[in-house]
């Protein structure tokens, strides 16, 4: 039964990963040439709080409960794309260090034995 649940939650993840269009952008945000739009990425989150926010009055105007979960997604995106600003900061930093080392490292003068 482990084996089951744990085969059909990598397929989920692999299809997630795959095809939900927040689930690309964040990967291509993670590449080389993308650490620099992080930060204006955070700011697709305020749409998704404000179509959560809509969709919260809706459920309490008398709305199905089923939009319960499109406010689960609002949120759960809007989540990911604010903590994705500072991340890639800090890996635009880490790659930017890397890449200055790289430079001095091969400026240096070769010394021969």
């Amino acid at each position: 039964m482990f084996r089951l649940i744990l085969t059909a939650s990598v397929h989920t993840r692999y299809f997630l990963r795959r095809c939900m269009p927040t689930n690309i952008l964040l990967d291509a945000i993670r590449t080389r040439r993308g650490l620099k739009w992080g930060v204006p990425a955070m700011l697709l989150a305020v749409p998704y709080l404000y179509v959560a926010g809509i969709l919260r009055v809706l459920i309490e105007d008398g709305g199905p409960g089923w939009l319960h979960v499109l406010v689960l997604v609002c949120v759960w995106n809007a989540m990911k794309f604010a903590i994705m600003g500072p991340v890639s900061l800090v890996l635009l930093l880490r790659v930017r260090a890397a890449e200055w080392r790289d430079r001095r490292v091969s400026r240096l003068p070769v010394v021969a034995a």
